[in-house]
């Protein structure tokens, strides 16, 4: 098989599950219980040194429709890649301190020097329909953990190498680490 064709077939594949995300396995709420305990839910780095991800609540994960609920915690000095994606994310950081770097004006070419806003336990702030963004632990003593909501999952992230790379440049990285093991599963059918 030509490398073109399995190119094609996994576009394809990757286009028919993301938009029949009911279909996966991953997204069974059956035997999920209603209430969980949040410290018995599994942690991951995803090959991400100073990064632990939870997703408590998952389009993929867990057949949420509208919304995704993420526990993520940073060790000092770690932070995001800059990054942008079309949904809304609202944060509300639970402990810890660090600063969040919003792009000055994500409608232009790239996203330019960006504006820094201190972020501390008990703050809260969004992030606008892709503007890119970055955020750090800059705490030298204490790790960063916050709970991000974000809308239209599963989450379509474009990453930047640096401020002044061009948005048409920017990669995207689809399905994000997270969801990457739902779409390893064959969908199943829900017919007879």
């Amino acid at each position: 098989m030509s490398r073109r064709l399995v190119l094609v077939a996994l576009l394809f594949t990757a286009l028919y599950l993301s938009s029949n995300a009911d279909g996966y396995p991953c997204s069974s709420t059956e035997g999920l219980p209603l209430v969980r305990n949040i410290s018995e839910l599994t942690q991951n780095s995803y090959g991400r040194p100073g990064l632990s991800h939870m997703t408590v609540a998952g389009s993929l994960l867990h057949g949420m429709k509208e919304v995704e609920v993420w526990l993520q915690t940073f060790a000092s000095g770690s932070h995001t890649p800059i990054h942008r994606h079309s949904c809304e994310e609202v944060f509300v950081v639970l402990k810890g301190s660090g600063t969040l770097y919003l792009a000055s004006n994500s409608h232009s070419k790239y996203p330019g020097n960006p504006q820094e806003f201190p972020i501390f336990s008990n703050s809260t702030f969004h992030i606008p329909v892709n503007d890119a963004h970055q955020i750090w632990n800059t705490n030298k003593e204490e790790d960063l953990q916050f709970l991000v909501i974000v809308t239209r999952p599963p989450v379509k992230v474009f990453i930047y190498d640096d401020w002044h790379m061009p948005h048409t440049a920017a990669k995207l990285k689809f399905p994000y680490y997270w969801d990457e093991e739902c779409y390893l599963i064959p969908p199943t059918k829900d017919e007879l």
